[in-house]
This record gives structure tokens, sequence and C-alpha cells, in this order.
């Protein structure tokens, strides 16, 4: 985890403070420690910083939102159907795995009542179906092009942070967060594609229905992508106001350190 700090409150702080109203003894026995988008959770709390609430208030709104987003990471990982003579264990671990996601779903809940704010109440649980649909869209209808299915990747990463910062504030980050976690996203696709074999974005664009692919050319084409969103997060992120230089500072730092270094080990991989 960069360590790079935002007002009041450390990503590390934060992240223990999630972590801690994830830990459920029993589901860490057959399903994956939920895994937190550092990139989400960083520009969140920026976002959330820059605003007039309590220390207090603040710190629940990070933890409530990325709870939600955790809760519909969780949801993806589980398979449609089970496989032809499933074990015991596998349908256990599938069926614990729908559970873990509606049990961190409740958390938030939990949070935000004590918060007493219907309103955010109400904008979670609006982006959450707005997520849901748009999910039934990218997995399920057919694209155009590869750029038309991009866009609606795009606004699936970004959606949840867009819809809490309009709530919130009406922040002007919102391009830039589409731009730098669609990037983030596919720099990590990619990676799991030449090391380990499998990609869920991959998958979409080369066996459909989403937009088929050739295999000899998805890489180059996930590339050319990873480049495209490059250029513009280093736009977007250059227009910021002065109160955003922390995603700012988050954004090139990594970009300019780590970057051109996971480039080389991706490819060498």
């Amino acid at each position: 985890m960069i360590n790079l700090n935002i007002p009041d409150l450390t990503l590390k702080e934060l992240k223990k403070a999630i972590e801690s109203q994830l830990r459920h003894t029993y589901l860490e026995k057959f399903i994956q420690k939920p895994v937190i988008d550092e990139d989400k959770l960083f520009i969140l709390s920026s976002i959330i910083q820059n605003t007039t609430f309590s220390d207090h208030k603040k710190k629940n709104y990070i933890i409530t939102t990325m709870l939600v987003q955790i809760a519909l990471d969780t949801h993806d990982l589980v398979t449609e159907n089970a496989a032809k003579g499933e074990s015991d264990l596998n349908r256990k671990t599938r069926q614990l795995t729908v559970l873990a996601g509606d049990y961190y779903s409740g958390l938030y809940y939990y949070l935000l009542s004590k918060l007493n704010d219907i309103p955010m109440i109400h904008t979670l649980a609006s982006a959450i179906k707005e997520i849901n649909e748009l999910k039934m869209t990218i997995y399920y209808n057919e694209y155009d092009s590869v750029q038309d299915f991009m866009d609606s990747f795009k606004k699936l990463e970004s959606l949840l942070i867009r819809r809490v910062a309009e709530h919130l504030q009406g922040t002007s980050v919102l391009e830039v967060t589409g731009n730098w976690l669609l990037l983030r996203k596919l720099m990590r696709e990619k990676h799991s594609f030449i090391n380990k074999g499998n990609s869920p974005i991959f998958e979409l664009l080369t066996k459909g229905p989403a937009f088929n692919i050739r295999n000899d050319q998805i890489i180059n084409t996930i590339e050319q992508t990873i480049q495209e969103h490059t250029s513009l997060t280093k736009d977007t992120v250059s227009h910021l106001p002065l109160h955003f230089n922390s995603i700012k500072l988050y954004v090139n730092t990594i970009l300019n350190d780590n970057f051109d270094k996971n480039i080389i080990v991706v490819e060498e991989g």
C-alpha cells in the first residue's frame, strides 16, 4: 500500500477499521479473505474528507460505502451453476460466498442506521440497484465495439463512488475516478490473464456475448485501452482542483514509480 495520508484519517487506519468489520471466524475457514480495493478506498476517502461532516460521520460513510463495494465484489466471486460432480466442500464454499456478500451488505445497513441517515441509505440502495442492472447488461448484452464495452465497464467500476460523491458534494473528481479505476482494473486483469490464464474481462471479450475478439488479439486490445486510459488519467488528474491534491499525488505516484515496472513484470511473466 502506498504510504500517502489523507487529512484526519490515514488509509492504514481506515483499512484496519474495515477489516475489523469484515472479520468472521467461521466464514474465514471456507472463503477467501475479502479484498479491499485501495484505489477506491483512497478516492472515496479523499472525497469524504473534503466535506464538513464530523470525523465520526466521515469514517462511517467511508466504511459503509466500502462494505457495499466489498459485498458486490464478493457476490461476483460466486459461480452461477454447480459443476457436475461438485464436491461437498466446493458447494459449501459457493453457498457461503453468497451468504458472506449478504452479511457484508447487512453490516452497512447496521452502521448507517446508527447514523440515522435515510438519504445516504437511499443513495447506496439506489446505487446497488443501478450497479446490478449494469452488470446484467455487461454480462449478457452484445456491444457494437470494444470502446462501447469499456465505457460500460468504466461506469461500473466507478458508479458507487460517483453516486456517493454526487450525494455528498457534487464533486468534480468524477471523470478522473472512472478513468483511473478502469485503468487499474485492466492492469490487474492483464496480469491475471498472463500469469494465471484467467480473467473475467478477457473471458467476456473473447467468448462473448459482449464482443468477440480473437485470443491472439486480446492482449494487444487490452494494452491499447490501457495506454489510452493512462493518457486520459494524466490529463484529467492534472485538472483537479487544489483540494484534491491528495488524489493527484496518489495517482501520479503510482503512474511514475510503478506503472512502467508493472508493465515490464507483466510482459516478462
